[in-house]
């Protein structure tokens, strides 16, 4: 599984400055009662194909975390002459700086190669694009469609299939087959689950959780949230994200178990971030954290945005050991074809550290192949094998090429 995914927090927070028209949503066909929609699953990302005000194709990532469908990308909406309502202001996923956007309306939105539309979508598109989503996600996306879209209808996402289902309300009943329902509640167009956590060795503690699928981490918890969350003893110093102030820094670690219905998650790698008390948080809406694709993909799941509800069905992924960089090499991507990988940062005396590369490096060669053959996802993969694994990287520095040699081991 991958899990080092530092993009997995570029998504905004978005709060105020909210689109004042109601806003419909998807629509499926007179006489259909349930429509499937392929989609892409890349670096812990759900990825919609979406032909945007016409026959644009462009990939929108699925985030139920986010109250608002977002375009990165103003250069689009630019050459298709989008008119803006307005412009204004809301919190970045720093928390603490503000980004402008700007207000569009009416935009038509279409599931490419479904008959499903949204009739009048409106849109926020942002001045610039803050946060370079390929370079540290290693995929190419134009925006982020908000999961209200489909609220609609009674939604499955199908990870193993990579298939998102949607239901007539009356068509499909997650409860007799083989679902099992969590307790949740509905806020501004999101969804939480009320769990509980083992959050020592020897405590456990009830926690909210937004249910993101926005986010490519498996857990996410805000340190100040509850006594009992602070890193793990084993945490390490990460970069979790990319914010309008800059890296957000945070540190990962693990999470001796969460409780999800009838099944237990053992050590889960989880994210800990500190948020700023000084600013209004009343939009957090009391939760504690997220959970992400991380978990969500190892379940089939259904979303039922009407009755505030949510079921669970566990794969055969469901006990597998979450896996973390065994390196300590922060990589992004960039290029044309998002193959040109360079090292943003080195973990100290972590195995990379110790073979002597450092941040700036261009990596040319990982094992036998080039490192353009490779997606970033990829490489990620490589520097989770086992540990005591002997990988040998080529590097660019200065022009100079350069030979290194790696010995895999746990981090945390």
């Amino acid at each position: 599984m991958k899990t080092k995914t530092v993009a997995c927090l570029l998504f905004l927070w978005l709060l105020y400055g909210t689109p004042g028209r109601s806003q419909t949503g998807f629509d499926i066909p007179e006489g259909l009662h349930q429509i499937e929609i392929p989609f892409e699953y890349v670096n812990n990302f759900i990825i919609l194909n979406i032909a945007f005000n016409g026959p644009l194709p462009l990939k929108f990532i699925y985030d139920t975390g986010a109250e608002h469908t977002i375009l990165t990308k103003r250069e689009i909406s630019d050459i298709l002459q989008v008119r803006y309502d307005r412009e204004f202001r809301v919190k970045g996923s720093d928390l603490t700086s503000e980004l402008v956007a700007y207000l569009a309306r009416n935009i038509r939105l279409q599931i490419m190669g479904k008959d499903v539309i949204a009739k009048q979508e409106d849109i926020l598109v942002l001045k610039d694009d803050y946060f370079r989503f390929e370079e540290y996600a290693g995929v190419e996306v134009h925006g982020i469609l908000a999961g209200r879209v489909f609220s609609n209808y009674l939604v499955k996402i199908n990870y193993q299939k990579r298939i998102l289902t949607l239901f007539r309300r009356g068509t499909y009943y997650p409860g007799k087959n083989g679902f099992e329902s969590l307790p949740v509640e509905l806020y501004r167009n999101k969804i939480y689950i009320n769990t509980t956590a083992k959050l020592r060795p020897d405590s456990s503690s009830s926690v909210k959780l937004l249910l993101d699928t926005g986010a490519g981490m498996p857990m996410m918890l805000f340190t100040n949230t509850h006594p009992l969350i602070q890193p793990s003893s084993n945490a390490i110093p990460s970069n979790i994200g990319m914010g309008l102030g800059g890296y957000l820094e945070g540190y990962v670690g693990r999470t001796p178990a969460l409780t999800l219905g009838a099944i237990f998650q053992q050590q889960v790698l989880t994210y800990f971030q500190a948020v700023d008390t000084t600013q209004d948080l009343s939009y957090l809406n009391g939760r504690n954290g997220l959970i992400g694709n991380a978990i969500l993909s190892r379940f089939q799941v259904c979303l039922d945005y009407q009755t505030a509800e949510v079921w669970f069905k566990p794969t055969k992924h469901v006990t597998q050991a979450f896996l973390y960089d065994r390196s300590g090499l922060n990589i992004i991507a960039s290029g044309l074809n998002l193959n040109y990988f360079t090292v943003l940062n080195i973990l100290p005396g972590s195995p990379a550290d110790e073979a002597g590369i450092h941040a700036g490096d261009r990596i040319l060669r990982i094992g036998f192949w080039p490192a353009g053959m490779h997606t970033l996802s990829e490489l990620q993969t490589l520097l989770q094998q086992k540990p005591g694994k002997k990988i040998k990287i080529v590097i660019k520095r200065d022009g100079k090429v350069m030979k290194k040699e790696l010995i895999l081991r746990d981090l945390i």
